[in-house]
């Protein structure tokens, strides 16, 4: 007899995060050349996740960019391909061995049955019986399956022919004192196992203990009890340790689990965020990588959840990933149309640099300056080289234009008008009357916008000087314009009415781009959440909108 052990299913992970792809390649080119490959397919299948989850997140990272990685790829599938056919090649003779050898067992088991309801004599018997169980053991392992009626069928006839067949005390004594003797050193060996620090193997080791203590016959009767006691009594102290252990385990995956919850939840809630600009993107991209890392430095969940609380991780990872893309693709098609922009006002600036019209023109050029203000964003390689082409154009019909001046049109004269004017102002003394000063400061600024153009090099710095000036004499009357009029309730709403639309429609295209990922059900229910909210206030401020109109 022995006892049954449970083994749980051990979750192990192997240490190759510092390996690039290629490296772990190479680990795996190096299992399959060698000749225990066949007993190592814990070790492949440890090479094959690392591989993928370092796929995974370098192509996470990688973002909008195009795979770089299908090669290496590839590469490591046909690898692994020829070991997962080798191996199913190997298992399947292995099943057909252990058949093999459970049919050579059930035949050692019919030759005993028949030694022990023979009546030959003592001294052929049991010779017998000694050659029946060197080829029991020296018999491979069975299925599995069979393994324990096949053990109990050979145990329950070598136990009636020690009990029910006559042979020669002195033989049969000699034969107990050998299986003592077999069975004192298992548990010696189990003992010492019991102090072995690390558990696992010491479980390992013991299973395999057990299974060679079936393999012996009995001890004599006085010795049966206290030897499998005391066997039983080393074996109950690695099970206690190994219970422990998993114990001990499955709380620390526990904790594993509530980290990386909270960790999706926070890359839930960037992926979720209104992000509009450039520096926006790159700064929660930056939070994304920070998470990325802490995820890494966290073990494994339990078993059922662990694959469930990364396929939530990476859907929310995918989901802010797949936005950025989209955005930087609109961005990148929105560059290109301005720069389509800013070429047709150079062409333009050059068709205008030569004309003689100085008014006109003048004015034309000021009106393609505003326009080339108002467009958006360039590529950063185009910005410098699209301004010096507008600005040579520009520069040169104004150089021009300031070298034909007329005596009535003396940019220079403006030049120094100005200057005066400005000097004026920084000589004024305020009186302390708000209203004599507000119109002073009106003066100033109808002065000096009464004055004509100045030469253009000097027109931004002349402008700046004068705000200036402005701003120091006359704080916040700088155009001379009195203070704004307060907005009404019912502008304010509109407002907020405007300003909750948008948001509306962020939140319905943000769905768009969740439901491209899998196992984003949570992000979605999330923006369907809010945008049922924001529909709710929508209609609130509508009645709010409705009695400010009633009551005007």
């Amino acid at each position: 007899m022995s006892e049954e052990i449970n083994k749980p299913e051990v979750q192990e992970e192997v240490s190759l995060a510092d390996k690039t792809l290629s490296e772990l390649s190479d680990v795996f080119k190096n299992l399959m050349d060698s000749e225990d490959r066949m007993s190592r397919s814990k070790e492949a299948e440890s090479i094959k996740s690392a591989f993928y989850k370092l796929l995974g997140k370098l192509r996470s990272e990688a973002g909008e960019v195009e795979d770089a990685f299908s090669d290496v790829e590839e590469n490591f599938k046909s690898i692994y391909s020829d070991y997962k056919r080798e191996r199913a090649e190997y298992n399947k003779e292995q099943d057909a061995l252990k058949e093999e050898n459970l049919e050579k067992k059930k035949a050692i088991i019919e030759e005993l049955k028949a030694l022990v309801d023979g009546q030959d004599d003592v001294s052929t018997s049991f010779p017998i019986f000694r050659e029946l169980q060197d080829r029991w053991r020296s018999t491979g392992p069975v299925p599995a399956s069979a393994f324990r009626d096949i053990n109990s069928t050979y145990q329950f006839n070598v136990e009636r022919f020690y009990d029910k067949v006559k042979i020669n005390r002195e033989l049969r004594d000699l034969d107990f004192q050998k299986n003592l003797e077999a069975k004192e050193k298992f548990c010696e060996a189990a003992e010492k196992l019991a102090e072995n620090e690390n558990i696992v193997n010491a479980f390992n080791e013991l299973q395999k203990l057990h299974e060679q203590w079936k393999e012996f016959g009995p001890v004599a009767k006085e010795f049966r009890d206290s030897i499998w006691a005391r066997f039983q009594a080393a074996t109950s102290v690695i099970n206690k340790r190994y219970q422990s252990h998993f114990e001990e385990l499955k709380g620390k995956q526990k904790e594993n689990l509530a980290a990386k919850e909270v960790l999706c939840e926070k890359v839930e809630e960037i992926a979720a965020r209104e992000i509009s600009s450039s520096d926006e993107w790159n700064s929660c991209a930056k939070e994304i990588e920070a998470i990325q890392a802490d995820w890494r430095k966290i073990g494994f969940a339990t078993k059922k959840d662990n694959q469930k609380i990364y396929d939530r991780f990476r859907a929310a990872c995918d989901a802010f990933y797949g936005r950025k893309r989209e955005y930087y693709s609109q961005f990148r098609n929105e560059m290109d149309a301005n720069v389509d922009k800013k070429m047709d006002l150079i062409r333009q600036a050059e068709e205008l640099k030569t004309s003689t019209d100085w008014k006109k023109t003048t004015e034309k050029f000021i009106e393609l300056q505003k326009q080339w203000k108002e467009i958006g964003a360039v590529p950063r390689k185009k910005s410098e080289q699209l301004w010096k082409q507008f600005r040579a154009a520009c520069d040169a019909f104004f150089a021009e234009r300031d070298k034909n001046a007329s005596p009535e049109n003396n940019y220079y004269a403006n030049l120094k008008a100005k200057k005066k004017v400005i000097e004026d102002i920084k000589a004024y003394t305020l009186t302390g009357e708000a209203e004599a000063d507000a119109e002073a400061a009106k003066k100033f600024v109808a002065d000096f916008q009464a004055i004509g153009f100045v030469p253009f090099k000097e027109k931004d710095s002349i402008a700046a000087a004068f705000r200036e000036a402005m701003q120091e004499k006359f704080p916040g009357r700088v155009r001379g314009e009195s203070k704004p009029r307060e907005r009404s309730a019912k502008d304010i709403l509109i407002q907020q009415y405007k300003s909750l639309q948008s948001e509306i429609e962020t939140f319905e295209n943000n769905i768009g781009f969740f439901s491209a990922s899998k196992n984003s059900e949570a992000l979605i229910k999330q923006m369907e959440s809010k945008i049922t909210k924001a529909k709710e206030e929508l209609h609130i401020l509508e009645e709010k909108i409705r009695k400010e109109e009633e009551g005007e």
